[in-house]
Parts: structure tokens; C-alpha cells; sequence
């Protein structure tokens, strides 16, 4: 494994990692692709996705994966860390024309040895279900694209039903569809079902059933990604415009919102049991957000680039031994078996079923931690541990715990320098407390590229305006374009005393942040007026959307200003900001998967590679791991 450094090593990548369990390993003969191993040229074509079912096969071998690469889609077995991937025989492969599989999903209600339901959703609009086990078709929705002539962005079952999913677009509507009842001949008429601030549902009028059951129009902008609870009872919806919608899902009511740090959000995941979303974006953040609290309780920075997925490991999240707080509404049994990614299902009455997080002094804090990771457009695999030291700040420490300086309020650490204990630190300052959970580092396990880190730093609740923040994360933020304003303004008073002082503070980092443009903010405003005096073909001829960006980036300043600081928005000082357990360039292009599996996790990148990292202990013996028939031409070592 490469160390800290410059030149090669910097880009090198990397084949395993290690964590406080022990080491990841890439399996380079269990990576999927297509069947020529020819890495694929990503130019102009959507992302990756990768879906995975269990039919219960009883031959012990029931997982099944499907990717999408450029116009094409393959369906196989999976045999992740058992034997290695025999890509000259999927089961189903099939090539699209005038248009582009975007995304799909498996129904796991339904999946058997002999027939699986797959949904699949394409750059043109349309729904395609299929069943690539029979290889048959069964229907194609919006085929004449009356309902949504937009690219479909993500697409999903509904929890526990066999025939209901929902389907969202980059027009920034949301469909639900029924597989038994047709589209119609005629584009579909609405009626008003609920309204409410930045959204609206409307049923659709029909004298016979007809699709779409249910149109849901969210915020401006594309609507990027959804997702289920656990439970299946809500919905947290990412939007381009920035803002994190969750609604209960069939009283189609807001439950609550929150705002990036700027641009737009990406992605997003719930916890296992259902307390906890994350989300990522163009803020190069991952923004870890409290359903019960409805409030922004951390973010974590370490990519250098928009982060495009994050997910929840249930096999890491866990509770270690001890009391859990005095508030917590039910049995201790209750609470480790939700807790033990089992019974997020079972959190039908979510709001009486959670730790209370505030004045709870007479018991120790139960150990959590919640594992999630994310990848980016930064080729980078990030870990992060959410540890009850920030989601559980005024409950009192346990007594075992190691009183470690690991920040001082006038002496920040050095931007190289790694901890190596395996205690957890705290830290009392003034005015704060501040606590990190750090877990032992190899020694060759250190920062890759400025930013890797083998340490999970957990900041307190709230830091004092003394402590520089801004040596984990260098820079501040700028706006861009796509951002608007939601109508909740917190304290109006508290925004309106910092409105001056937070446009200044986005406006001087406009420049120095991963994501954005790279001229300085002079220079930007200097293009600024350059556009509105002369004629815009001077300003870029690379793309119309530097020219939409240049147009919008005075309007996206102010409009930032207005939520930032309040309770949708946090100011950077006001939340735990924490930094990745693991931070890994794994891929030459742009990663565009990540999802945890019982024995490996699976990413995958731009150029058509699905890779399996077995986790520790986990690795398995591949049978023709020698082989050299089977040997990867394009894989990276």
C-alpha cells in the first residue's frame, strides 16, 4: 500500500484498506463487467448502477447482480467472494437503442429461482419491466412518453408490495405506478390531492385505472435520488435544488427538511433502523441529518469532489455494552434489536420509539456506532463512524473513557499529522466538549492525497468560534447555481444579524473549494460583468452550463444566505464536523456505486467495473484464482 507522498503514489490505487476490524481486500477475479473486460468509454453516457437480489436459490448460490454499462444491461450470478466471475455466460444481456438504461431495481417480494421482476429506467423517460431469468418483457410504461418526457433517475419498489413502485425523473416530478393497469393513449389528467411548501401531490383523473396512480411534484429542479425508510412508512427525497424533503409516504406530508451547504444534493440513505439520513452533493460533504430531531447533527468532509452515493453499513452498525439512556421509550431489548438493523422494519411509531438525545444525566450513554460509507466523483472510497459522542452530546462519558488533547483552541494539528491510538480521546475546552472515537492505524495506512485518514474525528455538538475549523475543512463554500430558498427561515432575526457576515464568508471561498471553479473570486466577478457587457460566447464555449453558473452565482450567494445559519442550514462552526475513518482512491474514473454486503462491499466506477472488496476474514478461496483464462485484462492493480 502506497504511503503519504506526492507524484505516483498519489494517484496510485488502491487494492485493500484497513479499518479497526481488520483489512479489506479487492477480489480482482470476482470484478464484473462486460464480458471483453474493455474498460468502457463513459463519455456522454449515465452512470453505472448495480442491483442485487436473493432468489433463495437452495443450491446456496441465490445472489444475482445487474448492471447497466453505456446502452447495454447485464444480468448474472453473483458469486462475490466464493469463486471467481465467469463473465463469458450471464444470464441475460440485452442492448437498447435510441436510449440508455439510467437505473433499475429488483422486487425481492416476488424474486424465486425461476422468475425475478426487474425494473428498469431509461434516459428517454420510459419504465421497462422485465424478467431477465425468462428473458421475457413484460410491460413498458410512459413508452409513448406522455406522462414524463425526462430522463428517470431512480426507480423503486414499493416496500412490500408486489406491484406498486415509484419512479422519479429529472423534471423534478415523482410517479407511482401499478404493473396491473395501463398508461392510457392520452396524456393523464390531475387532480389537487395535498399541497404543501415546495411540493404537491395530485391524483390522476381517469374513469377506468389507469397509471399514473399518483404524480408528486418536489422542490425545482431534478429530483436525483430517493429513498425508503426502513419501514417503508417515509420518504427522503435529494433534489438538485439542495434541499432534503422526508415525507410520510402514504399521507403524502412533509416531515421534514434540510438544506445543503451549497449546490445540489446527489444522494442519499437511511440508517438502519431508521434514525439517521445521510446525504451527499455538490458540497463535497456527507450531511448526517436526525429524523426525530429534524436537524442537521454532523457533516463529514474528505472528498474533493461531489460525492454520488452513500450507504449505511448494517453489518459494522452496532451498540456495545452498556445502560441506555433513562429516556428511551421501551426495553432494552427493544432498543439493541433496532439498533441490530432487524427491526428498522418494525418502527411503525418511529417518534416514541427513539433515544432521547437532550437532559438525559442519569445513566451512561449507550455505545453506538453507525458505519456508512460513500464514494465520489473523486474516484475516492470514504468510511465514516457516527459514534454516540455526537449523537448523544450532553449525556454524561463513561467512566473508561482515555481524557486525550487531541485539539487545542489556538493550536490546530498539522495537516499531515495521523493519531495512531486506539482509545477514545476527549477534549474539554472553555466553552465545548469535544469528543472523537480514533481507532489503531496501520502504519502504512496513512493520508492518501492530503486527505486520507485513518482517524474518525467526531467534534462536540457545538465548537467555540475560537477553534479553526477550517483546518479540516480548508475553505469555505460557494453557492451554485440551481439553489433556491425554502420559505422555512428559522430565527428570521438571527438571519437577518448574519446575513452580511455569511454572504461575505461564501463569497471568499468561491474559489478554493473542490467542486467549483478554480479562478478566483476577483476573476469570477470580473466574468461576472464581462457577461452582462459583452456578448456570451467570450465568457466559455465549453459548455452552457459555466454560462447558467456565471448567470445565477450573484442570486445563489444571496439566496444561500437566507437558510444558512439557521436550522436547515448550519453554519460549518455549528455542527461536528468529522473526518472519514478511510479515504481511498480505488478507480481511474468517477465512482458511481457502493453497497454493503454480508461478506464484501461492491463498487463500481464510470468505466463499466463492478469490484468486490471482501471484508475481513471474509476472503474467500477462489477456485480459479489461477487461472489464467480468467485473468482481468483491464483490472487495476
Amino acid at each position: 500500500m502506497a504511503a503519504e507522498g506526492g507524484g505516483k503514489e498519489m494517484n496510485e490505487i488502491k487494492t485493500q484498506f484497513t479499518t479497526r476490524e481488520g483489512v479489506y481486500k479487492l477480489l480482482t477475479h470476482s470484478e464484473y463487467s462486460r464480458p471483453n473486460r474493455v474498460p468502457f468509454n463513459s463519455q456522454g453516457s449515465n452512470p453505472v448502477k448495480v442491483s442485487f437480489v436473493n432468489v433463495n436459490d437452495q443450491s446456496g448460490n441465490g445472489d444475482r447482480i445487474c448492471f447497466n454499462v453505456g446502452r447495454e444491461l447485464y444480468f448474472y450470478i453473483y458469486k462475490g467472494v466464493r469463486k471467481a466471475a465467469d463473465l463469458s455466460k450471464p444470464i441475460d444481456k440485452r442492448i437498447y437503442k435510441g436510449t440508455q438504461p439510467t437505473c433499475h431495481d429488483f422486487n425481492p417480494i416476488t424474486a424465486t429461482a425461476e422468475s425475478v421482476s426487474l425494473l428498469v429506467g431509461f434516459s428517454a423517460g420510459q419504465v421497462q419491466l422485465i424478467d431477465p431469468i425468462k428473458k421475457e418483457t413484460s410491460k413498458l410504461f410512459n413508452e409513448e412518453r406522455l406522462i414524463d418526457k425526462s430522463r428517470v433517475t431512480c426507480v423503486r419498489w414499493v416496500p412490500g408490495s408486489e406491484s406498486l413502485f415509484l419512479v422519479a425523473h429529472s423534471s423534478g416530478s415523482m410517479y407511482l405506478y401499478n404493473v396491473e393497469n395501463t398508461c392510457g393513449t392520452t396524456a393523464p389528467h390531475y387532480q389537487l390531492l395535498k399541497q404543501g411548501e415546495n411540493y404537491a401531490v395530485h391524483t390522476c383523473k381517469s374513469k377506468s385505472a389507469r397509471n399514473p396512480l399518483l404524480r408528486w411534484t418536489v422542490g425545482e429542479g431534478a429530483l436525483n435520488e430517493f429513498a425508503f425508510s426502513p419501514d417503508g412508512k417515509f420518504l427522503a427525497c435529494a433534489s438538485q435544488d439542495g434541499f432534503l424533503r422526508v415525507f410520510g409516504f402514504d399521507a403524502a406530508e412533509l416531515h421534514g427538511t434540510m438544506k445543503s451547504y451549497f449546490g445540489g444534493l446527489l444522494c442519499v440513505c437511511w440508517s438502519p433502523d431508521g434514525r439517521y439520513i445521510v446525504a451527499g452533493g455538490e458540497d463535497d460533504l456527507v450531511t448526517v441529518w436526525s429524523f426525530s430531531d429534524c436537524r442537521v447533527i454532523a457533516r463529514g468532509h474528505g472528498h474533493k469532489s461531489w460525492v454520488s452515493v452513500v450507504a449505511f453499513d448494517h453489518c459494522t452498525t452496532s451498540v456495545e455494552d452498556g445502560d441506555p439512556p433513562a429516556e428511551f421509550s421501551g426495553s432494552d431489548e427493544e432498543f439493541h434489536e433496532q439498533i441490530h438493523f432487524g427491526a428498522g422494519r418494525d418502527r411503525a411509531n418511529s417518534a416514541h420509539s427513539r433515544l432521547s438525545k437532550r437532559n438525559s444525566t442519569d445513566s451512561r450513554p449507550v455505545s453506538v456506532t453507525y458505519r456508512f460509507g460513500s464514494v465520489g466523483q473523486d474516484t475516492q472510497l470514504c468510511l465514516w463512524d457516527l459514534t454516540e459522542d455526537i449523537l448523544f452530546p450532553h449525556l454524561p462519558l463513561s467512566r473508561t473513557r482515555t481524557h486525550t488533547n487531541v485539539m487545542s483552541a489556538t493550536s490546530p494539528p498539522a495537516t499531515g499529522q495521523t493519531t495512531t491510538t486506539s482509545t477514545t480521546t476527549t477534549t474539554t475546552t472553555a466553552t465545548a466538549t469535544t469528543t472523537t472515537t480514533v481507532s489503531t492505524t496501520n502504519p502504512t495506512n496513512g493520508k492518501d492525497n492530503g486527505s486520507n485518514s485513518s482517524t474518525s474525528g467526531n467534534p462536540a455538538n457545538s465548537l467555540p468560534s475560537t477553534l479553526p475549523r477550517s483546518n479540516s475543512l480548508p475553505h469555505s463554500s460557494n453557492p451554485t447555481g440551481g439553489n433556491t430558498p425554502n420559505s422555512h427561515t428559522g430565527n428570521s432575526s438571527s438571519t437577518k444579524g448574519n446575513s452580511i457576515i455569511d454572504s461575505a464568508f461564501i463569497a471568499t471561498g468561491v474559489s478554493k473549494f473542490a467542486t467549483l471553479s478554480l479562478h478566483d473570486s476577483r476573476k469570477e466577478r470580473h466574468e461576472k460583468d464581462h457577461k452582462r457587457n459583452h456578448s456570451m460566447g467570450h465568457i466559455s464555449s465549453k459548455s452552457s452550463d459555466k454560462l447558467n453558473q456565471l448567470s445565477s452565482s450573484r442570486t445563489a450567494k444571496a439566496e444561500a444566505a437566507k437558510t444558512l445559519g439557521t436550522t436547515l442550514c448550519p453554519r460549518m462552526e455549528d455542527v461536528p464536523l468529522l473526518e472519514p475513518l478511510v479515504c481511498k482512491k480505488i478507480a481511474h474514473e468517477r465512482l458511481t456505486v457502493l453497497i454493503f454486503l454480508e461478506d464484501c462491499l461492491v463498487t463500481a466506477c464510470q468505466e463499466g467495473f463492478v469490484c468486490t472488496w471482501a471484508r475481513p476474514g471474509k476472503v474467500g478461496l477462489l477456485s480459479s484464482q489461477n487461472n489464467p483464462a480468467n485473468s482481468p485484462s483491464g483490472t487495476v492493480v
